[in-house]
């Protein structure tokens, strides 16, 4: 290679390990360890790569001594291939990580399985009569809930299997558990729905929406709920007085609401640039309470986000294949990918060093910064 061919990598080029998969990504989930990185894809597939890297950045950085100038040569060796499974369901499977090492997954069939980093899938308890379109495990409590897209089912850690009372006319296609695995949050068609799952099984608070919820996530002290609309725009609740409020007005759907580790700063995805809020002052009044200027405008809409977990970045991926790495509430950015095949997920390793990426055309990635990268 070139030294002018090596002076046109984008850091992608350089940092990332990459697969193609025969069908586009669908999301990304590290093991809770951060040992195995899975890719589901929207033909029910999954595919298991190993995150230990056999040429990690820092073993191919080179500083000039004349210059002080620091480079890093392309890998040499392909990555080792990626586990893949057969297909678990018709369209993209829901997945979550599960104890240390291992995944949960949903499948067409009706059954949760345990899908081990080296590929292997076994049955857990967990099955309900027709197709498991939503998952998600409280790992604190050992529960995990499903829903078949009309019923939720819950799951405590002796195997009891509850159904939640529902209207007749609800449709639940997104749950999600708070960190503390108290309460578990439900889209039922036009908004929201809060049930205590701690002690009895009880609806504590509904908030409704303009449109259905396209993705819901809590904050990490969970005292904060958030779902993308699939109209564009999000809503918003403030579980300690049961405020709250809509914000409207993207440009596209908003398929991807996440928070700040650090803080209660929240983003979401359809807008031209990263859209971000303090909740030092939530927007329940004015949608320019608390918004935060994060990185540059772009010409395409954003896709999906991830904030680091450390600290105070997030990776963001648009729908013209543009990665970058942005400090929050700062319009510095870094570029780690100008261009290409659409992203579709991203997610971070827990120690912050690996951003595993998905896009449209299957490519599936991880990138390994170097340490150095971020002081």
């Amino acid at each position: 290679m070139n030294q002018q061919t090596m002076q046109n990598l984008a850091l992608f080029d350089l940092l990332a390990r990459c697969w193609r998969r025969p069908a586009a990504i669908a999301d990304v989930c590290f093991t809770i360890d951060g040992s195995a990185v899975a890719f589901t894809s929207v033909d029910g597939s999954v595919a298991i790569g190993q995150v230990d890297d056999q040429e990690p950045p820092e073993s191919r950085i080179r500083v000039s001594g004349d210059l002080g100038q620091t480079t890093i040569r392309p890998r040499e060796k392909p990555p080792a291939p990626l586990i893949a499974s057969a297909s678990l369901g018709d369209g993209d499977v829901p997945i979550v990580a599960y104890r240390g090492s291992g995944f949960l997954v949903g499948t067409n069939a009706g059954e949760v399985m345990h899908l081990a980093p080296d590929g292997a899938i076994a049955p857990t308890p967990i099955k309900i009569d027709g197709p498991i379109l939503a998952l998600a495990h409280g790992a604190l409590k050992g529960m995990t809930a499903v829903s078949d897209g009309h019923d939720v089912f819950l799951s405590r850690t002796n195997n009891e299997r509850v159904r939640l009372e529902q209207a007749a006319s609800s449709s639940t296609h997104a749950i999600a558990f708070s960190p503390d695995a108290n309460r578990l949050a439900l889209d039922c068609g036009s908004g929201l729905s809060i049930w205590a799952v701690d002690g009895g099984l009880e609806p504590i608070c509904e908030f409704s929406t303009p449109s259905r919820p396209a993705s819901i996530r809590w904050s990490y002290d969970s005292s904060w709920l958030a779902c993308g609309l699939e109209t564009g725009g999000f809503g918003l609740l403030r579980l300690a007085d049961g405020r709250s409020g809509v914000v409207g007005g993207f440009p596209s759907p908003v398929r991807n609401v996440c928070w700040s580790a650090l803080d209660n700063t929240l983003f979401a995805s359809g807008a031209f640039r990263i859209a971000g809020w303090s909740m030092t002052a939530p927007p329940f009044d004015h949608a320019a309470a608390g918004a935060l200027e994060t990185g540059r405008p772009a010409a395409v809409p954003v896709e999906t986000m991830a904030p680091h977990p450390v600290r105070d970045l997030i990776a963001a991926g648009y729908a013209n294949g543009r990665i970058t790495l942005a400090r929050i509430g700062s319009r510095d950015e870094l570029v780690v990918r100008f261009s290409g095949s659409a992203i579709t997920a991203l997610a971070w390793s827990g120690d912050g060093q690996h951003l595993a990426v998905g896009m449209v055309d299957g490519t599936a990635a991880i990138v390994t910064f170097p340490v150095m990268l971020f002081k």
